[in-house]
């Protein structure tokens, strides 16, 4: 953070859910969780800017090939970090897996990255899955990477945002397909409560 401690800026880093078609979007905000909370961030902390630099399909290693472009460079106060649902995805659909101990490593280099060469503090955000039926097999790969996610956010003193269990617990209050048609993908009631949980894990980093 800066010396100040408060953010200043806050960027988002990751995949589709991140984006949420922000390269469309004249703001650059997209129609996903992003642009929720820099709705209610922008009533709350007017000080602060909201960048987002989510990019559809994009794996761990696709962070860290664009890292210094879209990221660092922009010298955030704040990272918020989600992604790992396409390292597990691309397993099933081109058979192109990336295996725990790489999932690790290419996370390692991300954070630790952040950590050396900016002052920003970071927020990992938890991937997910609802039980959708043509996606249930994901699970045995997905699991082991949130335990590594949630692992790493504790060694590199990131705060946690769970969403797995959370997004899950509603859809049975519901249906999957009202929090996330595909099992991945947020509704926008989905992205709402993706918001609110970032929000509410925040509130003290924030100020």
């Amino acid at each position: 953070m800066s010396s100040d401690a408060r953010a200043r800026t806050i960027l988002f880093f990751g995949d589709s859910i991140t984006d949420a078609g922000r390269r469309d979007d004249p703001d650059q905000l997209g129609d996903g969780y992003v642009r929720v909370i820099a709705g209610r961030l922008g009533e709350s902390h007017p000080e602060l800017q909201v960048v987002n630099r989510g990019i559809g399909g994009n794996r761990t290693g696709d962070l860290i090939a664009r890292l210094d472009a879209d990221c660092i460079d922009e010298r955030p106060d704040v990272v918020s970090i989600l992604i790992g649902i396409n390292d597990v995805w691309r397993r099933y659909d081109d058979d192109d897996a990336t295996s725990a101990e790489q999932f690790e490593a290419n996370l390692r280099t991300i954070l630790a990255a952040i950590r050396q060469r900016t002052d920003a503090a970071i927020v990992m955000l938890e991937p997910f899955l609802l039980p959708v039926t043509d996606k249930l097999r994901f699970r045995e790969d997905l699991d082991p990477k949130i335990e590594i996610e949630r692992r790493l956010a504790d060694e590199f003193g990131a705060t946690f945002v769970a969403l797995d269990a959370p997004l899950i617990a509603h859809a049975q209050e519901s249906s999957p397909e009202e929090i996330a048609g595909d099992g991945i993908h947020p509704t926008p009631h989905g992205h709402r409560i993706v918001a609110d949980r970032w929000l509410a894990a925040t509130a003290d980093l924030l100020g």
